[in-house]
């Protein structure tokens, strides 16, 4: 039985740190205001010859480092991202030219906040299949470009960066071998104008700006994260206490402690970077997990629990054996 194994991690931020103090010269806000509602401090923000493109790659080449691997041992690339450097070709196929990766299957993933466990997901699929041996897997976001610095109430949630793993098939089946032993996927597009961009390629020849109900947001947060944890612990048959770290989405710690209280969860095994990075969106698991890794927290053979939800709505869970 294959599994697919977390080889290598990496991550990459922008050079400009944005704190709650700078913004408060920019608009009608304090770091006070934001830290009570958010627990966010600072985020990162992309200058004039940083993208999306530049973090992936940066992130790739350090998960490549973390694993001893080559871009030649890569037979499939998935991004996640929202904000991809080009409507088309795909963020995808330009790292794989920018890698000098020999010819292999490379897409794109589009489902916001949740799209790195969506990606996780779909290497998952891959590589247990057969068809595959080796899959870089990034989250990546210039979420500042599609921000309207005007409006308080999202201006302030957001930051850019990337991650990136490298998975591996990997004979195992056994509950204790490394992996990714589970992942779930949900959508319900009913809820699609409680986040949104106000604009798009089909209809305004551009990005449009993030638009977002915010007490809506953060009730389905709370109560979906919850149940698609829940979930995943059932279907393993598993007790919240068995669970190593949750490396949980990364935009407010208010819906990241109300997630770890419900499932009884000591917020000491939780990875916590909304502070320092913001939302970042796809790239947010990732870069949670890069950090708790190269900090000497999360060990090989800890059991994670990535959990997520975005724009869509759409939300997820997996469970990794590191």
């Amino acid at each position: 039985m294959l599994r697919s194994v977390i080889k290598g991690t990496g991550s990459a931020l922008p050079k400009n740190c944005v704190t709650n103090k700078d913004l408060e010269k920019k608009v009608d806000t304090s770091d006070e205001w934001i830290v009570q509602r958010t627990g966010i401090k600072q985020r990162y923000i992309c200058g004039e010859n940083e993208s999306t493109l530049s973090l992936s790659l940066e992130a790739a080449r350090n998960a490549l480092e973390a694993a001893d691997y080559l871009p030649s041992d890569i037979d499939g690339i998935i991004v996640a991202t929202t904000t991809p450097d080009n409507t088309f070709p795909s963020v995808a196929v330009q790292v794989q030219a920018a890698l000098d990766v020999p010819e292999c299957m490379a897409f794109d993933v589009q489902a916001v906040c949740s799209g790195f466990v969506y990606a996780l997901s779909i290497a998952d699929k891959i590589l247990k299949s057969g068809s595959h041996k080796c899959m870089l897997v990034i989250g990546a976001e210039t979420m500042s470009r599609i921000l309207d610095w005007n409006d308080r109430t999202t201006c302030v949630l957001f930051g850019d960066g990337a991650g990136a793993v490298i998975l591996e098939a990997a004979e195992g089946g056994d509950e204790k071998d490394r992996g990714v032993i589970s992942t779930h996927l949900h959508a319900d597009g009913r809820l699609k104008n409680i986040l949104y961009t106000d604009g798009g390629a089909g209809t305004t020849s551009d990005s449009g700006y993030i638009r977002m109900q915010g007490r809506d947001v953060f009730k389905h947060a709370v109560t979906n994260m919850h149940d698609v944890v829940a979930e995943t612990l059932a279907y393993n048959n598993i007790d919240p206490s068995e669970i190593d770290w949750l490396v949980p989405h990364q935009a407010n710690i208010r819906i990241i402690t109300a997630t770890a209280d419900k499932l009884g969860m000591n917020m000491d095994k939780v990875v916590l970077t909304v502070d320092q990075h913001g939302n970042t969106s796809a790239a947010s698991i990732p870069l949670a997990l890069d950090y708790a890794v190269r900090k000497g927290d999360i060990k090989e053979g800890d059991l994670l629990l990535l959990e997520a939800l975005g724009a869509g709505l759409t939300w997820g869970a997996a469970l990794v054996r590191f």
